[in-house]
């Protein structure tokens, strides 16, 4: 399945590209994840204060978003960068 996270960042999250960049290699960590195929990481190419910033896609089996959930990886995303996201939407899809 594709699990989709698109994140729109504070007023005050500072350097997007630094951000993005730093997202990029924690997510890279996530391939080690049992049952995670992939992971790309898509920054917004338009500006404006109604776009998400940046969009993550996982390749990953129903069991590997659980085991995702309860990864090292998950607990960085959300001590690190939770405190940036004003917005975070989830979608999953075949």
């Amino acid at each position: 399945m594709l699990h989709h996270i698109l994140v729109k960042f504070t007023p005050d999250a500072g350097d997007h590209a630094a951000l993005e960049s730093r997202i990029r290699a924690l997510f890279g960590q996530a391939l080690a994840v049992l049952g995670m195929e992939a992971v790309r990481v898509f920054p917004s190419c338009i500006d404006r204060p109604n776009r998400h910033d940046l969009m993550i896609v996982m390749t990953l089996s129903r069991e590997g978003l659980a085991a995702f959930d309860a990864s090292p990886v998950y607990a960085r995303w959300k001590a690190e960068f939770g405190p940036v996201i004003a917005q975070k939407t989830i979608f999953d899809c075949e």
